[in-house]
């Protein structure tokens, strides 16, 4: 039993959206479902943090989630600034029983356990020190998101108090020169170690924070930086 991270699938089954027009995401669905199945088994648990279809509807999004939920393994996935179709946990919950989608879990104001650990997260935000389109409304959904991030943490603290808190977000909390002071404020409050990241794209991106950082240890796992392979956490 082993815990595995990617992000960004971008999935587009059900929608005209190919990601395809894109250097590097030729075939991308078919790589995805190779290396995920060469490394997944059916008893592990892959965390998908965000931006995981292009479906602007739950019913866009149905051949994207019969992918999802057919590949091996338990998937827990939360939002994305792309995922659309997303309004409330309920009813996504309630789509996925609708329709035998029974391997996908709602990360979402809540936690899970794996082993000695917990599985926290929230979609975070932009950096409020390098946005410049709106300063002030990007700094409340930064503060909401916070809260977010610290409600899930509270929820693995009371599933399992003691177990290491393992955090996945959508957007990075650090930058190349600067970091989200409302995210990684909560990080430390309750002592985060491993933080995984997705977001942003290539390899070239000069934004992408990899390594230790004040204690942090941060991985960004977007679906084209990592070559489409899910990422072993543990």
């Amino acid at each position: 039993m082993s815990l595995y991270t990617i992000s960004d699938l971008h999935l587009s089954f059900g929608v005209n959206k190919p990601m395809d027009i894109f250097q590097g995401w030729e075939n991308y669905e078919n790589k995805l479902k190779e290396n995920w199945e060469s490394v997944v088994n059916h008893d592990d648990t892959v965390v998908i943090p965000g931006d995981i279809s292009w479906g602007m509807t739950l019913k866009d999004c149905i051949p994207d989630f019969k992918f999802i939920n057919e590949l091996p393994g338990e998937k827990i996935i939360s939002k994305g600034n792309h995922d659309y179709w997303f309004s409330t946990k309920t009813n996504a919950e309630r789509f996925f029983s609708e329709h035998g989608f029974n391997t996908v879990k709602i990360l979402h104001n809540n936690a899970y356990i794996y082993d000695n650990y917990t599985i926290c997260g929230t979609r975070g935000w932009v950096n409020c020190n390098t946005a410049d389109d709106n300063p002030s409304h990007d700094a409340k959904i930064a503060r909401r998101e916070a809260q977010r991030l610290e409600l899930s943490l509270i929820a693995g603290q009371k599933l399992s108090l003691g177990a290491e808190p393992i955090v996945f977000l959508h957007y990075p909390p650090v930058f190349e020169k600067n970091k989200s002071e409302e995210i990684v404020n909560i990080l430390k409050k309750y002592q985060v170690r491993e933080v995984f990241y997705g977001h942003l794209h290539n390899a070239e991106n000069t934004n992408i924070v990899e390594g230790e950082l004040e204690s942090i240890k941060y991985r960004c796992i977007s679906c084209d930086y990592v070559d489409f392979f899910p990422i072993k956490v543990k």
